[in-house]
């Protein structure tokens, strides 16, 4: 098991979704002397935290410009994709290749990791998983495993998963990637995830990501009342989460299985229609309403 460091709680907070927790405790890890790496390893973690927080204005300010490490300008490379209209993505992702094709992207673990992140919500799962195949840092492995998960190679999902464990068993990269595996494999296993975020939220506090992690662990054991909770919770004005894509699609989902009435769901579909236009799974939606509409167009005497 690794020894803690000064970026340890930073990590932790930002690593379970607590990222205004985690700017709290970077802010606090600034007023202590640390060696450079680590000074370094804090300014990221402060703009991946602003990221989070939808701050994209603040990390594009913080991290852009060829004087900034690169590691940065990879972040605001992200920020400046995830604010910018579907039409304007793709020169993003151009941009995020030539700046990967500097000799230095070869050796830096952390714009390897950004650039990962940026091709996935680009649906680029090749591109995403040639930056972190090599498994550099847990963070590499811990998205190897979600990477495979999606491509449907458990085999190789827990490949690197075995390799997590063997950096750090108890970390909470390889208790995260446990249950996500738990997850994948359905219904038999379901309940060592909902067991794992449980015992995550009991220790360091339930956050919006580890609610609709257990709302969907919960949904995938058929137990929907309790997905149901865990959702309206992090849906509540406690969690700030009105507005998350993630806990609005999922309690969608989770009414449906509850053959919940469609005037039920209609505000958080309206909600989804008005926040988060680009997510697939509203896109989905407004190509298949438009769809049902021209066929029932033609019924129309």
């Amino acid at each position: 098991m690794s020894e803690p460091d000064e970026l340890y709680t930073v990590r932790a907070q930002y690593w379970l979704g607590h990222y205004a927790l985690s700017l709290d405790e970077a802010r606090q890890a600034a007023r202590r002397p640390m060696p450079p790496h680590l000074k370094s390893e804090r300014e990221e973690l402060v703009l991946r935290a602003q990221l989070a927080l939808g701050n994209y204005d603040k990390v594009i300010a913080d991290g852009s410009g060829m004087d900034k490490p690169l590691s940065m300008q990879a972040l605001a490379l992200h920020a400046m994709y995830l604010s910018s209209s579907l039409d304007a993505r793709s020169s993003v992702v151009d941009n995020l290749k030539v700046l990967m094709s500097n000799p230095e992207a070869a050796s830096n673990t952390s714009a390897q990791l950004t650039a990962c992140h940026i091709y996935l919500h680009a649906n680029l799962l090749r591109e995403a998983l040639q930056c972190v195949h090599h498994g550099l840092t847990m963070e590499h492995l811990a998205m190897c495993v979600q990477i495979y998960i999606k491509i449907d190679r458990f085999d190789l999902a827990n490949e690197s998963f075995n390799l997590l464990k063997q950096a750090d068993e108890d970390s909470i990269l390889a208790q995260l990637a446990s249950a996500y595996l738990a997850i994948a494999k359905g219904s038999s296993s379901s309940a060592d995830a909902v067991h794992i975020f449980g015992g995550l939220s009991e220790q360091y506090g339930p956050s919006i990501m580890l609610l609709n992690c257990m709302a969907v662990a919960n949904m995938v054991a058929g137990k929907y009342e309790a997905a149901e909770g865990n959702l309206k919770e992090a849906l509540s004005e406690e969690f700030g989460g009105s507005n998350n894509a993630d806990a609005l699609v999922n309690i969608v989902v989770c009414g449906q299985h509850m053959g919940r009435k469609p005037a039920d769901l209609e505000r958080y579909l309206n909600a989804l229609k008005a926040g988060h236009a680009d997510h697939p799974f509203v896109q989905g939606l407004v190509q298949v309403e438009s769809a049902f509409e021209r066929e029932s167009s033609k019924y129309v005497s």
